[in-house]
Parts: C-alpha cells; structure tokens; sequence
C-alpha cells in the first residue's frame, strides 16, 4: 500500500512543480541533505558512484545523473513503504475507530520535516519557499489520509475476524478486488503523471525571448552574429583514426555534472546581474546588453569536469559565445583595495575569481551561448563563466549574483576539501584501435589506425607518445587544435601484428611538461595515470 500511494504521490508533486515553480519534495530535500552532509561523505559518495558505472562499462557522462536520480526516488519510494508498514501495524494494534483522521498522523510526521526543509532551503526560482512548504504539507497529509481510508477499505465487512460461515472467503474477494483497482489507479495516475511531466519539460525550455528588432529573438540575433560554424582545422593533413571521438563535441553529447538533480530554469526575459562591491560604477548586465553592447568573444573551448577519471568522458569540446570579463572590470572602475569577483548561482554554488587573473587573461568570460544559439538550461542558461586552464568546478553557471570584494571565499567544492586552484591536468586518451579499417601503406606496410585526445587546459599539447605492449614509446602525429584552448586528436598508424597487444598513450603540455603517469584518483585535484587499451588484433 505503500507503494501503490507514494508512486502517484511523486508523480503528482512532479507534475505540480512543471506547471507552478513550487518545489519537487524528493530533490528538495536531497538538496538540504547534501548542503549540510560532511565532506567525506560527499566526496566518498562522488568516487562510488563514478567507480561503480565505470566498471559495469557505462558512460558516467551519460548516466551519472539518472543514477542519482533513481537512488533519490528509491529512497524516497521505500520510505513511502516504511511509513505504510509501520502505520498498518499501528492502526492494527491500537484499532481506532476512524482510521482514515488517524492517516494524518504520518502525513505529518512524513510532511512536516519536508516543509521546514523547502522554507530554509528551498531553490525553487519560481515560488516562494513558504508556499512550497505549505503544498509539500498539504500534499503529504493527503496523502496519510488515503493510508487511513485504504486500511479502511480492506479491512472492511470481517476482514479481521473471519468466521466459520464463509463470509471470510467473500471479504478475501472483496479485498482482491479492492487491491487490483487500487493498483490500476495508482498506475494511471503516475503513467498520466509521468506523461504531462515529460510533455511540460519538453514545453517549459529556458531559452529567451526577448524581442529584438524586426521581431528577432535573442537566439536569432546571436546565431545572426556567430553564424554558421567552420571548424578551422577542416583541412587539416592528420585525419583523426576511425573510431576517434567527434572533435567537436555535439552539443547533446556535452557533459553536464552540478549539484542539482535537476537543471535550475530561469526566466532570461526577466533575468539581470547587478555587479556591485568595492566599484565606482555599480553595472546591470542583461542578456540583450550583454548580447549588443560588448564586444563578442567567440572561443573554441574544451572544458572538463574534475571528477572525471582518466579516459572518462566526463570532457567536452563546442564554441564559446560571450563577453570577456575585462571590458566588464573597466566599465566598473574597482576601487582600491578590490581583489576578488564572487560569483554565485540560482542552485547556491558559489566560486571566486581573482581580480588579477580576471586583467592577465583577457579570455576569462560570461559566456552566453554555446554552439551559437543561448545556452540550454542543463549547461547553465542564462550566464556562465569560463576561466581558461581550470577545472569545470571553478566556473559557475546560472549566475545570478556577482559582487566585487576585498575578501577570498572557498568555494563551494573548495568548502568540501576539492582544489583552491582544480588547474586543469595533461591527460591523454586512446579512443580506438581501428582494427577494421586497416591500410596500406606507400611501401606495402600493413597499418592499424589508433587514435585519441589530448588535453592541457590551456597550456597546448607538444607531443603525444604512443608504446604498444613494451615497447619504445613512439610519436604520434598531431591534427591541429580548434584553438589554443581545445583538446588535440592524435593518431598513430601502427605496424600490423597479430594477436593480443596492449595501447598505452603519454603525453607532454606545451611547455615540454610530461603528463603526471602516477594512477591517482580525482580527488582532490584532479585524476592522473596512464590511458591503456588491449586490443586482440586478428590475423589476416
């Protein structure tokens, strides 16, 4: 009985928060949780789950959030159970009179802490915390009330006293039934529900519509000024081996890793960042300012999460749109004594930008759009930030607050003991052992293609090794990057042998620096080691 009441309960309260802004309870509440959890915990949570997907051979990329999801509503689900189980025994053993007014004894207990939870905590954009508290209370007491009124139902007409006239026999029919309708009901209601959700979300996308001239929205006017996308490497002699990932990333494919279960969705149409603090010149930006009054800064980038594991995929490639950060500090004239940008998001993630690094590197953005058209809700709509040669973890998303200070804060990850700096680690990854796409070479050698990525933040690659089983580390050949600050493909055409062979890839950054080959996990600045690929190579 739990089951059959929780299940459309969830779907209820998802379908609520698409239509109005108030709060999902079950992600709400692992947000309160995993604000106030310990670090360890956290990160040791982080490690498993990444671990975990990697050894049963599926994308962390891909899955990573749908797992977290699935556990957030099991647990939920099964406290749903839990309360059905404890309250049925209870209702049994005292045998109240009027078991349904009894039900709202464990939507209070359940809801309650619920409701406190949203009114200190609540991340809802939409609505106010107080009033998805008072929904979340309302919905849960409902929801102890049809406890009562179930146990009501089956044990109605002696189904607690059989006697000896077959009138049990009856009640037992009578209660199958009951059960069978009652499941056909929870069902259609959470299939229905689950149905509206997904149709909402599909409906409720974030992108803006600000009116621009001629009625042009604002995805119309950036996908007018960055125009159609030309890889400048296209015509690059050094094909990438078959099998190598898509240089440029499709934006579907991109990476998302956050704090939320699901992506915050701001209004751009009402959306603004006031910059103020220690400044002569306090700035609003808009999306549409940002859009017509700065100079654009298009960037091929390359950005990768720090948790992801050597040959993860948890990286991604596609063009940058938006506004370098130094036209901003010089229309706000910081005043002495200025030394950090804090920045923090609609979710509560929250990271500091040095001042100084902010006039060194002109590259450090807001950006606003990806792919040229505006960022998608996932990937941080309306504004991130990108900060070259760092980790994902120090460039919030969903910016809604930036203040100009004298004072560094730790970041969010930083509070939980990740990296102050999280400076972006040479890796190298082999993606393929083209097996099936053998050439010939000019002399009448056999050749097996592989190939793979390299990265260095934005310090460039120099050179890519490449050693098959123990062998002499051999050079493989460079494609040109997309930009200074992207990934490199590298292939290498290796002499045709049969049988069972071992790929191992190195690299060294653009200062002649040699990736770090000792194996050590992400935590807490980043994963290092060696990309290895066995490969059994048939006979021909």
């Amino acid at each position: 009985m739990g089951l059959f009441l929780t299940t459309p309960l969830t779907a209820m309260l998802y379908v609520v928060n698409k239509l109005t802004g108030l709060a999902f309870a079950p992600f709400a509440a692992f947000d309160w949780v995993r604000d106030r959890l310990p670090a360890g915990v956290i990160n040791s949570g982080i490690e498993r789950l990444a671990g975990t997907l990697t050894a049963l051979g599926i994308s962390v990329r891909q899955a990573s959030k749908p797992a977290e999801i699935i556990m957030v509503l099991g647990v939920f689900l099964a406290a749903g159970v839990v309360t059905g189980a404890v309250f049925f025994a209870a209702v049994r053993r005292a045998g109240p009179a009027r078991p349904g007014t009894a039900g709202f004894i464990p939507g209070f207990v359940f809801g309650l802490p619920l409701a406190l939870m949203l009114v200190s905590g609540s991340k809802a954009p939409t609505a106010p915390p107080w009033l998805s508290a008072l929904w979340t209370l309302t919905a849960f007491l409902g929801w102890g009330y049809a406890f009562g009124r179930v146990y009501s139902g089956l044990t109605r007409d002696g189904a607690e006293s059989p006697d000896p006239s077959g009138r049990a026999s009856a009640t037992r029919v009578g209660r199958r039934k009951f059960l069978i309708a009652l499941g056909a009901s929870s069902a259609v209601i959470t299939v229905a529900g689950a149905g509206l959700s997904r149709m909402l979300s599909r409906r409720s996308g974030p992108a803006s519509t600000l009116p621009a001239a001629a009625g042009k929205t604002l995805a119309d006017d950036i996908h007018a000024q960055v125009g159609p996308i030309v890889l400048p490497n296209r015509n690059d002699p050094v094909p990438p081996a078959p099998g190598t990932r898509p240089e440029y990333t499709p934006l579907e494919d991109h990476y998302r890793i956050d704090i939320n279960l699901s992506p915050p969705a701001i209004d751009g149409d009402n959306w603004s960042l006031r910059i103020g603090g220690l400044v002569q010149n306090p700035v609003t930006l808009t999306l549409r300012g940002l859009v017509t009054k700065y100079p654009r800064m298009n960037q091929f980038i390359t950005v990768s999460c720090i948790s992801n594991p050597v040959a993860g995929d948890l990286i991604g490639t596609t063009l940058w749109t938006g506004v370098s950060l130094q036209k901003i500090l010089e229309e706000l004239r910081v005043e002495e004594g200025a030394r950090f940008l804090q920045l923090e998001s609609i979710d509560g993630y929250h990271e500091t930008v040095p001042l100084d690094l902010i006039r060194e590197e002109e590259r450090i953005m807001f950006a606003y759009a990806w792919d040229g058209r505006p960022l998608e809700a996932k990937h941080g709509f309306p504004l991130r930030i990108y900060i070259p040669d760092r980790y994902g973890m120090k460039q919030p998303k969903w910016i809604t607050r930036a203040e100009i200070t004298a004072d560094d804060n730790p970041g969010y990850w930083v509070e939980r003991g990740w990296s102050r700096e999280a400076r972006a680690k040479s890796t190298s990854v082999i993606d393929t052992v083209a097996v099936d796409d053998i050439a010939t070479s000019p002399d009448g050698k056999r050749l097996v293609p592989v190939g793979g990525i390299a990265w260095a933040g934005a310090r460039g690659i120099s050179k890519v090794e490449v050693r098959v089983d123990r062998g002499d580390w051999v050079k493989a050949e460079l494609r040109s990057p997309l930009s200074p600050t992207t990934w490199v493909i590298w292939r290498f055409d290796w002499p045709f042998a049969s049988g069972a062979h071992k790929f191992t890839v190195r690299c060294s950054d653009g200062r002649g620096m040699p990736q770090v080959e000792t194996a050590a996990g992400a935590f807490p600045d980043g994963a290092t080691g060696l990309s290895r690929l066995e490969k059994k190579i048939p006979g021909r």
